[in-house]
């Protein structure tokens, strides 16, 4: 995942934490945030995974983070 990619995510989180649906399950709330970063930048298979895979691993502190708002 680029430095650019990953500051437009975590700008994504913190502009969006009132609105992050943390009722979803987790596989839910990967998707969700997945289909955000998409509606904002075009990603390929390549990036669509990675993206996906660190989403994955970050969740914890995500929810943390929205919870906060």
């Amino acid at each position: 995942m680029s430095p650019t990619m990953m500051r437009q995510f975590w700008s994504l989180v913190d502009g969006g934490r009132a609105n992050i649906p943390l009722s979803l399950d987790d596989t839910s709330l990967e998707q969700w945030l997945l289909r955000q970063l998409r509606s904002e930048q075009s990603l390929n298979h390549h990036e669509t995974t990675a993206v996906s895979a660190y989403i994955h691993t970050r969740l914890p502190l995500i929810r943390d983070l929205a919870q906060q708002h």
